[in-house]
């Protein structure tokens, strides 16, 4: 059933999605950090740190890119002394894995967040960032158990 609401909470999920996955986004952020990253890789190297290690497949798919223009970029990121390849625990797949260089550059990244977070949203009450962060996680939840089904 058509709602008003829902087509609202859709545009506004859209815009933020938009947002975040935005250019200028990535090099605000970049810059924030103070790396040497292009703006291609930082996804990758994020969600290769927040996974540990994955292979280039899973990580293609978390990224929402071509395999293969993902495996082209994980050997860039590995020519730049941040990202190793390892055999995963089936072995006959490889997986990423940071380096030390890496977990640095994944540490300034993560900070580098965290600062442009609370300028984002000084104005917000401390309730209103809870709401967001609960509501948020719950909505992600909800996805990631549909994509199981």
């Amino acid at each position: 059933m058509y709602s008003a609401h829902n087509d609202e909470l859709a545009l506004a999920l859209l815009s933020v999605v938009g947002a975040m996955n935005s250019p200028r986004q990535d090099a605000m952020l970049v810059e924030e950090a103070g790396v040497e990253l292009d703006r291609a890789l930082f996804p990758l190297i994020s969600c290769i740190g927040r996974a540990g290690s994955i292979g280039v497949v899973d990580l293609a798919d978390q990224v929402g890119r071509d395999h293969s223009t993902v495996s082209r970029q994980v050997a860039r990121l590995e020519s730049m002394h941040l990202v190793v390849r390892q055999p995963g625990l089936d072995k006959r797949v490889n997986e990423a894995a940071l380096t030390p260089t890496g977990a640095d550059t994944v540490a300034a990244l993560t900070a580098a967040r965290e600062r442009l977070m609370i300028r984002f949203l000084a104005d917000w009450s401390n309730a209103e960032k809870a709401d967001l962060t609960r509501l948020l996680a719950k909505l992600s939840n909800t996805l990631k158990s549909l994509h199981k089904a």
